[in-house]
């Protein structure tokens, strides 16, 4: 399965299906390995990650790993950690902010490799495109009511806001969240990384 997946990640990486839609080009970013056991799945790169290829290499990143309660080296290790967005590459913005990640990556590369990844024990849903995606029907009317009902959808999921410091303002308005849910979070991640070592 490592070299299976191994392939299909080089074929991700060298994908252009898109890249006259994209502002600074293809640049699909991702971490894979067939030992993970925590998936991320995000929205899609900023510029500075599309830059450095290092997903959540910015202050987002910096948020999202407090609230995991890991250190930067766990999180990038690949063979705990599996951080695959709902798109790839930096899709650009708009007039109220970044675009949506585009939709290739998802109906193109997501069914290939979901399956490639057969020990994830929790994937972490960050922001509306990945809830949708991955819980269709079954998420709240809007995503304060889907991460309020985060225990409707473990052990498989828990879904998150986006840490973007431009989320200040959800984060004001709802302080359950970092004081309810954040605690749930680090235990379960913990829980799921320690199996990881065993």
């Amino acid at each position: 399965m490592r070299t299976e997946l191994n392939a299909l990640l080089s074929e991700i990486r060298a994908c252009k299906l898109c890249e006259s839609q994209l502002p600074l080009g293809a640049n699909p970013v991702l971490r894979a390995h067939p030992k993970a056991r925590l998936l991320v799945v995000g929205q899609a790169p900023g510029t500075r990650v599309h830059h450095s290829g290092i997903p959540w290499n910015d202050s987002s990143g910096i948020r999202l790993r407090h609230w995991l309660g890991i250190e930067r080296e766990r999180f990038y290790d690949e063979r705990s950690v599996a951080i695959v967005p709902m798109g790839f590459c930096y899709p650009g913005t708009g007039s109220s902010g970044d675009l949506p990640p585009r939709p290739e990556c998802s109906k193109t590369w997501h069914p290939k490799l979901l399956p490639l990844l057969p020990n994830i024990q929790l994937t972490l849903l960050i922001g509306h495109y990945a809830q949708a995606y991955f819980l269709g029907a079954e998420r709240g009317r809007t995503l304060t009511d889907t991460v309020r009902d985060w225990q409707r959808y473990l052990p498989k999921y828990l879904p998150m806001p986006h840490p973007s410091p431009r989320n200040q303002l959800w984060l004001r308005s709802n302080p359950w969240f970092e004081a309810d849910l954040v605690p749930v979070l680090r235990k379960r991640v913990a829980d799921v990384l320690e199996g990881a070592e065993a």
